[in-house]
């Protein structure tokens, strides 16, 4: 399964790359496991483990760890915003 994953504002910065295009591992079904996945690539990566506040969409709309990776899906992982 393919899937499209974005990187914004500070995060983005942080990795080096603003997206990708990966092929999902076997185990790797929700978006919590995608994060958890990307944050074990090593150096750099790490911005994107469990307990920092980092934000999920999936295909524009916000999703939580739980909600699972489809085939074609955009996933966008970024900081919170505020506004003003």
């Amino acid at each position: 399964m393919t899937i499209k994953i974005l990187y914004f504002a500070a995060l983005r910065d942080a990795l080096g790359c603003a997206e990708e295009s990966i092929a999902l591992p076997a185990g790797v079904a929700t978006i919590g496991e995608l994060r958890a996945y990307l944050a074990g690539r090593g150096e750099g990566w790490e911005a994107l483990q469990s307990g920092r506040n980092i934000r999920a969409a999936r295909n524009q709309r916000m999703a939580q760890p739980g909600e699972a990776v489809q085939p074609g899906d955009e996933i966008a992982f970024f900081p919170p915003v505020t506004g003003g």
